[in-house]
This record gives structure tokens, sequence and C-alpha cells, in this order.
């Protein structure tokens, strides 16, 4: 009986049609998320900052249950701290040993004030634990409109800099002698990615945003390395995990969180264990 209930808990699909119309902004947000999270995911492999991710969106839930407590809008928070985080980072880690330094003391202020916060917050338990893992039907109008209207701000900046911030990505030494401005483009990029992670908290909660904004692009470049195929399957990858979590969550009792990590997380061995046949048959 215990072992039913459990998977009661994890899938139950009774009324699953009428509980779709609930989750109609929250899977416009999820591709909206899979778009940004899988074409900025790809820079963050090349850049080697799946850690700066993790830091930014402490202070991103610092922000946020800071604005939860205040009882204003949380997405704004959420931004505000994703964005002194990101530039931070940026300004005072140019070198490897300084940026991770800096992540490192970032890391547990942002989580310690967030905790902090969500401690004094005497509202819903919900809005609390939401923050940490993701709320399925969180996403309200309002703050669908500010997630697709900063995911627009995160491509539209994307795609004016994609070409040189590939270049200063994947050889910055080179891109420096010829003239690229590899700092002003990596304070560019910090700047974006804070902007990326602010919304990726709105949806799988602060602290699993590593599934949206690394998983996808780490199992992109395992079966590809073509610069126009990769971003295309990171994307792809980000959107099922999300909309496919999202979907399951909805038949069940748990957080989305979850159903997004799992699924991401196959699609990553998947892609893993094909590389690894194709390297045997090369060899």
């Amino acid at each position: 009986m215990h072992t039913a209930t459990v998977w009661h808990d994890i899938f139950n699909f009774t009324n699953y049609g009428e509980l779709l119309a609930l989750v109609h902004n929250s899977i416009l947000a999820g591709v909206a998320l899979g778009i940004v999270g899988g074409l900025i995911g790809v820079f963050v492999m090349m850049r080697d900052l799946p850690f700066a991710v993790h830091g930014i969106s402490e202070l991103s839930f610092a922000g946020a249950s800071g604005a939860l407590l205040l009882g204003v809008n949380v997405v704004a928070g959420s931004l505000t701290g994703s964005i002194i985080a990101a530039m931070l980072i940026g300004v005072l880690g140019s070198r490897a040993r300084d940026r991770n330094s800096i992540i490192g003391v970032l890391m547990p202020f942002g989580l310690g004030l967030g905790v902090l916060f969500l401690a004094l917050y005497k509202g819903r338990a919900a809005n609390k634990f939401g923050l940490l893992t993701g709320q399925i039907v969180a996403v309200d109008t309002p703050q669908l409109s500010w997630l697709i209207v900063t995911g627009v701000v995160v491509l539209l900046g994307l795609v004016i800099v994609w070409r040189p911030l590939m270049f200063a990505s994947s050889d910055p030494e080179q891109a420096a002698a010829r003239g690229v401005p590899v700092r002003v483009l990596s304070l560019v990029f910090m700047l974006l990615l804070g902007l990326a992670v602010a919304i990726s908290v709105q949806i799988v909660g602060a602290l699993l945003v590593l599934s949206i904004v690394v998983t996808p692009a780490a199992a992109a470049l395992r079966v590809a390395a073509s610069p126009w195929l990769v971003p295309v399957l990171s994307v792809v990858f980000a959107t099922v995990s999300l909309v496919g979590g999202i979907l399951l969550a909805l038949g069940g009792s748990l957080p989305i969180s979850p159903y997004v990590t799992t699924i991401s997380f196959l699609i990553y061995l998947v892609c893993r264990a094909s590389s690894g046949r194709r390297v045997a048959a090369g060899a």
C-alpha cells in the first residue's frame, strides 16, 4: 500500500484533461525558457562556467526571497539578485582562479541570505518551497510577461554578439589578438547569463537551474560538433525537459523540478552512451 501511495504521488492522471488548463502559462514559459536556456548553455559549456550558473542562482534566490518578504514583485527581485551576482563575477573574476573564489564566496552568502528572508516570511509555505524547487502553477500572466520580455532581451543580445562571442569563447587569445573586445564580451555575456538564470529560477527553482542551463548543452556537445547543430539540439533537449517535466508533474503531487531534472539527465545519459558507441565503432 505504501508503494502504491508513493507512485500515486508521482504519477496520477485522474482528471488530467481538466488540469491542463491550469498550466497553459507554465507550458509557454517552459518553451521560452527552453529556447533561452538551450542557447546560452552552449556558451556556458564553451566558457567553462557551470559553477557560475549555480553561484548566480543563489543570489537570484536571495533576491526573490527578499522580494517575497517585502511583498514586491518576486521576478524583479530574482532579476536584481542575478544581475548583481553576474556583474560581480564578471568584473572581479577575470581569471578562472579569481572567478571560482568569487563564486565560492557568493554561493553560501546568497543561500544564507535567502534562507534568512524565507524564515522571516510568514506567508504560504508553498511560496517558500517553490523558490527552491519550482512550482508548476506558479506562472501567472504578469510573471509570464516578465519572463518572455526578459527572454527576448537575452535572445536579442545573443544574436547581436553571437559570432564574436563564439570566437572569443573558443579561442580567447586569438580573438584578442584580432581586436575582438574579449573583456567587454565577457561582461555582456555574464549579464545575459544572469537574466537567463533569473527566469529559470521561476520555473525549476534556484537549486536546479543547472538542469536547464548546463545539462542540455552538455548532452548536445556529446553527439554533435557543428556550430549550428549543437545549439539546435541544446534547445530541443532543454524544451523537451521542461515541457515534459511540466506535463508529468501535472499528474503528481510533487514539485516540477524532479521531473525536469530526471528527463534532462536521461537525455544526457542517452547522448553520452551514443557518443561512446560511436567512438568505439570508430576505433
